[in-house]
């Protein structure tokens, strides 16, 4: 067994102290050099060994999101019929049912009550003949969790909508144009704030809740072929030290192993050979970016063809939109026949129809990378896309781009107690008695994916 652990130096430099690999029994740590083979090739690795690294001390790592909830106080209106006393005055009688596309972590789904809505604020609701009017929620109003809404707002969780009693309801605009009717789904409004009279007591209040998720470090191994001695001896034709080839390609071969985990991996965690998870040896499976964005994230399906670029920008306006919790800026991993179809030129492509003669249209720029690769940066009204070409989204995968926030991405190396299963290298794990000579690479690393709604995948076709 390895005798003393040898840790790399800065980017480009050898070893710590010059120690040659060839050492007897050591133990050499790579984890900071290995994204730096051939970057090209593996893209998503290089981002993430150099933006997006953070260790953890736990196989099975946990991890909160937060969603701001100032940005998401709208919702949809459900029915409202709204008998007006006189031109200014007050809802006397039916109720306002509205419901919400957020749930109470902030996450986007269809159909919830709104806990956000409470005594004293002042809403916003557009009518069904176009404009907009302003209503109060009575500081008098209570907030409570039934179906039953005889003294103020209710929020019923089983039917996914709020109902605000309409006596507590008080018009602020004049709405005597506005007959006893009936207002549909149609409708739509905000919370634009909230008012109190002087020396009243405090408002109620309200939050979000924290959404826990999990991740899972893979272990991946690589090993050589066990080298006689009398190999390691021989001057090959070609490249003369065999064994040096073979250690190259499998550095490689490593580093792509964890490119493509990251990418198409499906996340799991179980007991050896699927058993339960508390036998000796449980087996653990990173989440790629592809499929847990495909299952959890944003999907958008466009066309090669001219009309696509309409599409385009369509998808661009929600997937940019603020109550996804956006930055203004995505790495989009593409495949080489997108790529291609960004950078053609004439009539209907991508990129005469982006920068052609009218204004306000895409901004499409080719610039060097941090990390060297060549990047197609498109530049929309909504925020910045940053196109790198990957060489794994072929095949079935030919027509994809993965859209990555990098700031809810993380590459998870296992460190704890002094211990780092960051990439390393094992030498001479042969057992003692043998001729010869065996190494093996390892990585005990897993991809944390968070705020899934702010990744996409688009499907070209």
């Amino acid at each position: 067994m390895a005798d003393s652990t040898f840790y790399s130096g800065q980017t480009g430099t050898n070893v710590q102290g010059g120690v040659n690999i060839n050492n007897n029994r050591r133990i050499f740590n790579f984890g900071e050099r290995v994204a730096e083979l051939a970057p090209q090739q593996s893209p998503f690795f290089v981002y993430l060994s150099k933006v997006a690294k953070k260790s953890t001390d736990d196989p099975v790592f946990k991890f909160l999101e937060q969603r701001h909830q100032w940005q998401r106080r709208n919702f949809e209106l459900v029915s409202w019929t709204w008998n007006i006393a006189s031109s200014v005055g007050t809802a006397t009688t039916n109720d306002l049912t509205i419901k919400c596309k957020y749930d109470k972590y902030g996450k986007i789904s269809e159909g919830n009550e709104c806990e956000f809505i409470l005594p004293g604020q002042i809403l916003a609701v557009k009518h069904q003949d176009g404009n907009v009017y302003r209503v109060k929620v009575s500081n008098s109003a209570t907030v409570k969790y039934a179906s039953s809404n005889g003294d103020g707002i209710a929020h019923t969780a089983t039917a996914g909508t709020t109902i605000i009693d309409g006596e507590f309801l008080e018009a602020l605009d004049d709405a005597s144009s506005v007959s006893s009717s009936t207002w549909t789904a149609a409708g739509a409004g905000q919370v634009i704030g909230s008012a109190f009279a002087e020396g009243t007591g405090s408002g109620l209040g309200w939050e979000d809740k924290l959404f826990d998720r999990e991740g899972y470090c893979q272990i991946f191994k690589t090993a050589m072929s066990l080298f006689s001695n009398t190999a390691l001896a021989t001057r090959y034709r070609g490249v003369s030290n065999e064994y040096q080839r073979v250690w190259q390609e499998k550095l490689m071969e490593h580093k792509m192993d964890i490119e493509t985990a990251m990418l198409f991996g499906v996340g799991s965690a179980s007991g050896a050979d699927g058993a339960a998870l508390s036998t000796a040896q449980p087996m653990r499976y990173s989440w790629g970016i592809l499929p847990y964005t495909e299952q959890f994230g944003k999907v958008y399906n466009m066309s090669y063809a001219a009309s696509g670029y309409d599409s385009f920008l369509d998808a661009m306006e929600d997937f940019f939109a603020i109550e996804g919790s956006n930055s203004g800026n995505k790495l989009v991993l593409a495949s080489r026949k997108v790529i291609t179809y960004l950078n053609k030129i004439g009539a209907g492509s991508f990129l005469n129809n982006s920068v052609g003669s009218e204004q306000y249209r895409l901004d499409v720029q080719n610039i060097q990378g941090s990390f060297g690769h060549q990047v197609t940066m498109v530049n929309t009204i909504f925020g910045n896309l940053h196109f790198v070409p990957e060489p794994l989204l072929r095949g079935p995968w030919e027509d994809y781009c993965i859209a990555i926030d990098m700031a809810n991405v993380a590459y998870r190396p296992l460190a704890g107690n002094g211990v780092s299963r960051d990439t390393f290298i094992e030498t001479n794990i042969q057992g003692n008695d043998i001729d010869g000579r065996k190494d093996q690479i390892i990585t005990e690393a897993g991809l944390e994916i968070s705020l899934p709604e702010t990744h996409a995948i688009i499907k070209f076709s």
